[in-house]
């Protein structure tokens, strides 16, 4: 399926700022609206705040893509109505403005927050049993798609639940294992198993619009989105420090000296690292994420070492930004 223009709410963000470049250079005549808070200063783009009803300028039809990628996501970090008004309500004008302007695919990233916190490798099969604010938020908004792509047989819907993403300009769970690492402030919390999931930035976004440009899938598809297997923590920390040639010797901390000392980061303000107990207690427990379907379908392009060693170049190799 070709796309004459494509809208992507959230655009400004660190997952719409790549789908920005790979649109650009895939789609170099199509017009791509970036539609966010922070208008960014480029073609088409235009102020939007997705908590309100939506108005823009511009020619939208069947051949236009939407890619809504608009929510407050960072947990723990905002109150917990913030989640809901912006997921939920983002979600419903998003999809009503979509209705009105007759544009017939969407893709939604919605996250792995909606399984909830456990050790169980979870499938998307799996029944979703959210946890926190945002998690909730995030699998209302996933039915509010649903029942957008209902209205309609000829309506498309990918959802994908990425892990942790990351990539340049991600400033989240990467850039801080990167800074810890670097300043020999990183340790194994409680242990070293813990599984996390998560993918390159540039394979989610080709991922998400290959997705949509699959005229032989399914009405409505969805996606963890993952390497697989996932790896843990322990594989994670030994791959960047290889590809950024650091050398360290990483410290194991067992679970209550680990939790106290972040107790006491916390109220120093996290000594520049984002460091407090909710943030430590996240690293002991696993994303276990199955990311076979995935693997099977869209596979990726980038191994784990390959993403983190194309991060590392294209910041000049001087750091993980």
């Amino acid at each position: 399926m070709n796309f004459n223009s494509f809208i992507i709410f959230g655009g400004c963000g660190f997952i719409g700022s790549h789908m920005q470049r790979l649109l650009r250079e895939k789609y170099p005549n199509a017009k791509v609206y970036v539609a966010d808070l922070l208008a960014d200063g480029t073609e088409y783009s235009q102020v939007v705040d997705v908590r309100n009803p939506i108005s823009m300028k511009g020619g939208f039809d069947s051949n236009t893509l939407i890619f809504n990628f608009a929510a407050i996501h960072r947990t723990p970090g905002h109150p917990d109505e913030a989640y809901f008004e912006t997921n939920i309500r983002g979600a419903e004008n998003v999809c009503e403005f979509a209705r009105e302007h007759g544009i017939k695919n969407i893709v939604f990233t919605s996250s792995i927050a909606p399984y909830g916190a456990s050790e169980e490798l979870k499938s998307e099969s799996t029944l979703p049993m959210p946890n926190t604010p945002y998690g909730i938020s995030k699998l209302v908004a996933e039915k509010i798609h649903r029942e957008w792509s209902a209205g309609d047989d000829s309506r498309k819907l990918s959802i994908v639940r990425p892990g942790i993403v990351f990539g340049t300009a991600e400033n989240g769970n990467m850039t801080r294992l990167y800074r810890a690492l670097k300043g020999h402030k990183f340790a194994y919390a409680g242990r070293k198993d813990t599984i996390k999931a998560c993918i390159y930035v540039k394979d989610l976004v080709r991922v998400m619009l290959a997705m949509a440009e699959n005229d032989s899938a399914e009405k409505i598809q969805l996606y963890n989105c993952c390497y697989y297997p996932s790896f843990t923590i322990e594989q994670i920390a030994n791959t960047m420090l290889k590809a950024t040639g650091m050398k360290r010797h990483i410290p194991y901390i067992p679970r209550k000296p680990m939790m106290a000392a972040a107790t006491a980061c916390g109220m120093l303000g996290g000594l520049g690292l984002g460091i407090c107990p909710a943030r430590v207690k996240k690293l002991m427990v696993s994303t276990n994420v199955d990311g076979s379907r995935l693997a099977r379908d869209y596979p990726l392009k980038f191994s784990l070492e390959e993403a983190f060693a194309d991060w590392w170049n294209d910041c000049n190799q001087a750091g993980l930004e």
